[in-house]
Parts: structure tokens; sequence; C-alpha cells
């Protein structure tokens, strides 16, 4: 494929062709997202708020959401919340917390319903300040928090009877009485300043206080992904699924397009490129069956990845023939007759292959002496098993088929049948499909009626 398979109109075009295809694709892929939506029922989610009072560093508080979030939280608060089922471990995976702006920590819940929703945020954020005030000293009952307030009622008490040693110290001006009253001051300093490291170093010191800022909001609308975001994403997936696999399949094609590719895989030479009016979509599939109509359903029997016709008239596509015909009589010895082979399934190069003999039917010097254009007869070769008819009158095989429909192996193997039957092939001609400008058709036109084409029993099966 060559690069059009990464333009936008590429993308066009086979939105434009492969259109009921892709509508059906994506309907489909709708129906997988909303059956995904029957198997994962709806989430509900809600937060609840916690707000620490003090200072409080970043670090600290992501520490902190990672205590609301712990197992230790969730433990609790499934004892409490006692839902049948429901294991802590479960619980954490519907809980989640953030530190948010304002020292405040944002629990958040997910359950089925609102309700339970609702419930949950509010039971970790409760369990959440308690654990939290267990671990920052602020149990009253505990005895991590007992031992340094007894150790304050000593220093007191020792603050107290340092003050009675030192006035019941002698007092004169005696040395020993002024380095006794000195050695005091000295102790009541230290312990002052113990005192004052020790508040310094309590953990959770002015920063015990943390209160639930009220209870969580009854959710009213589903978490994502909700059932309306499923079905529009299995929808496009299967849509860009579907494109996606039309431009590989176009890349990895091997279907020549040039026409001098198209030539050199016959071994002959290209003799010219000739148009036929672009035929209006069928209303009914060509065949009968059930797969000839799914085809025709999903706008398969279509190629989509030809390029846009362009518009031409009856005059211009008639000039084309004669230039074909004209390197035909040029290059032939004399007016000899001439099979015009043409694969089986081509419909595009069949229509040219016909409108070639008509033209050469019409050349006023076919049947005379002189170098006329030779008589065509069009024979359809199968490319699976290709066979040619032997020689007889004819002197030579032209070859017409359309570009972008034949690979060179599928060629390759015509030109062996050509060989095999006597035949050597004289020129190559590529059709193609144009839009039809001119006021009348071709049916309406009695000089470019179609001869019937000549197809002979045995050419449908064999080898070559």
């Amino acid at each position: 494929m060559s690069e059009d398979t990464i333009r936008l109109v590429t993308i066009g075009r086979i939105i434009r062709r492969r259109g009921r295809l892709l509508v059906i694709v994506t309907v489909l892929g709708a129906l997988v997202g909303f059956g995904a939506s029957l198997l994962f029922p709806p989430n509900y989610t809600t937060s609840a708020s916690v707000l620490l009072s003090g200072q409080w560093e970043e670090r600290e508080l992501l520490t902190q959401a990672e205590i609301a979030s712990s197992s230790a939280v969730a433990d609790r608060a499934a004892e409490e919340l006692d839902w049948s089922g429901v294991s802590g471990s479960e619980l954490r995976e519907q809980v989640s917390a953030k530190a948010a702006d304002g020292n405040i920590i944002k629990i958040s819940g997910t359950a089925r319903t609102p309700e339970r929703a609702q419930r949950l945020a509010d039971e970790v954020a409760q369990q959440y300040v308690t654990f939290a005030g267990r671990i920052a000293g602020d149990d009253s009952d505990s005895d991590t928090s007992a031992g340094p307030e007894d150790l304050r009622k000593k220093v007191v008490q020792t603050n107290r009877r340092i003050t009675d040693l030192a006035n019941a110290a002698d007092p004169g001006q005696t040395v020993e009485s002024v380095q006794a009253r000195t050695e005091l001051e000295k102790l009541r300093t230290a312990l002052q300043e113990a005192m004052k490291k020790l508040d310094e170093a309590e953990p959770g010191a002015g920063k015990a206080g943390m209160v639930v800022m009220g209870p969580a909001v009854r959710p009213t609308g589903e978490a994502p992904p909700t059932r309306m975001q499923l079905v529009a994403a299995g929808a496009l997936l299967f849509f860009l699924a579907a494109v996606i696999g039309h431009l590989v399949a176009a890349r990895a094609g091997r279907r020549l397009r040039g026409e001098k590719e198209i030539a050199a895989a016959l071994g002959s030479t290209f003799l010219g490129a000739v148009d036929v009016p672009e035929e209006p979509p069928a209303r009914r599939p060509k065949g009968g069956g059930a797969k000839a109509w799914l085809r025709w359903a999903l706008g398969l029997d279509t190629r989509w990845d030809t390029p846009t016709p362009h518009t031409s008239d009856d005059a211009g596509r008639r000039v084309r023939y004669r230039r074909v015909c004209a390197r035909l009589r040029s290059q032939l010895p004399a007016s000899r007759g001439l099979l015009a082979v043409v694969p089986d399934g081509d419909e595009v190069a069949r229509r040219a292959a016909g409108q070639l003999a008509a033209e050469a039917q019409g050349d006023p010097s076919a049947n005379s002496s002189g170098r006329g254009t030779p008589v065509l007869r069009v024979v359809e070769v199968p490319v699976s098993r290709p066979m040619v008819p032997d020689r007889g009158t004819e002197s030579g095989v032209l070859v017409v088929l359309s570009a972008g429909s034949w690979t060179a192996p599928e060629l390759a193997g015509i030109a062996a049948a050509c060989a095999d039957a006597g035949h050597e092939i004289v020129g190559t001609v590529v059709a193609g499909t144009v839009r039809d400008r001119s006021t009348r058709t071709d049916e309406h036109s009695p000089r470019h009626a179609m001869p019937a084409v000549a197809v002979a029993d045995d050419t449908r099966g064999g080898s070559g």
C-alpha cells in the first residue's frame, strides 16, 4: 500500500465506503460496553473531611493520609460497620485518602449504594481520628500520656523543694552559702530547660486536635466509569479498531498499483491506461447465497482503497481507447486477431476489454488488407487456476486488468498460462473508473455497445 494509508483523506474514504460496516461494528462495541456495565454494577463515591489543628508540614500531612487509608483504620471501621462478607482488606480497597489545602485530610469511600458509601466515609473518618489520637497521645487513659504528666508534677515538687532549701541556707554572705544557693539555681534552670525540651519532643505536641467536619454528603450520581461511559468507550474502541484494521490490511497488501509494476509482473509492454464510467452501487448483491448477501450488507463487495475517481466525458475516454488501438496497430506486423485476457472477477477490466473490442470492430481498416487494429476476442481467465485457450488464429494476448486488484504472483500465473497455451503477451492495458460527465450514457450509444464476452468452457478449470 502506498503512503495514502497515513493521510486523513484515506480515513475519510474508509468512512464513506465502509460506512455500513463501521456502523455495525460501532453498535457492536456499544453493546459490549453495555454488557460490561451489567457485569460491573455502578458504584457511588462520597468524601468526609477531617481538620487537623496546629502547624503541619507537607510530609506530615502525607503521612496522615497514609494512616487514614491504612489497614489498621480499615479493620476498625469494618468491625464497627459489621457488613456481611466485607473484611478489612476488602474495605481498604474501597477507601482512599489525600491531603488537601488547609490541613484537611479528605477521606473517600466507594460502595454499591449511596447510603453505604456515605456511612463508609463517615465511619472511616471517625476511626481515623480515634486512631491518630491514640498515636499522638491524646488518650488520657493510656499509659503513654500518664508518664509525661507525672513527670511534670515531680518537677514542680522538685522546684518547690529547691526553693525551700535555698531559703533554709545560711543567709549570710559566706562562701559556702553563696555556693549552695548558686548550685540550687543551676539545678532549677536545668530542670526548666529539660521540661521545655520534653514538651517540644512530646509526640503530637500541639497537634493532637482533629475534628471531623460534618457528615459526608450522600452521592446522587454514579462514580466513573458510568454505564454511558462504558457504552461510549466500547463504541469508540471498536470504531477505531475497525479503521486501524483497514489501514493495517491496506499497508500489508501486496496488490500492484503501478502501471510499470503490473507490466513487469506480466513480462510485457505497457500500452496505456483506459477509463470506464463508474457504476452506481448495486441494490442487490451479485450472485446468490448468504455469504454474498452478507458481503453486500456490510459493503465488502466494493473496494475502499481505490483512489476517488476523477470526472471524464465520453470524448476523452474514446481518445484513450483509440490511442491503445493505434499502439496495437504499430506494434503488430499484420491485423490478426488477439485474445483480450481479463482476470475473472475484474468487472472494470471486463468492461474496458469490451470497449476495446468495440473500438477495434469500429476501425474501418480492421478487416482490410492494411494494418488495421487487430480483432479482439475477450476471454475471462480464473486467477486461482488460470487456463488460456490454445493458440488458433490469434497472434498473441492482450492482458486487460484494473490497478490494485492483483498481486505479482497472480499476474505471473496468468503470464505462465498464456505461455503454456502458445501465446505471446503483446501488451498490457490498465483500466480505471471515472465519473461520467457526458449527457449520454453508454446504454444509449449504439457505437459503444459491449460485444458478448467469449468464454470457453475449458477456461474455467485445469492448471496452467
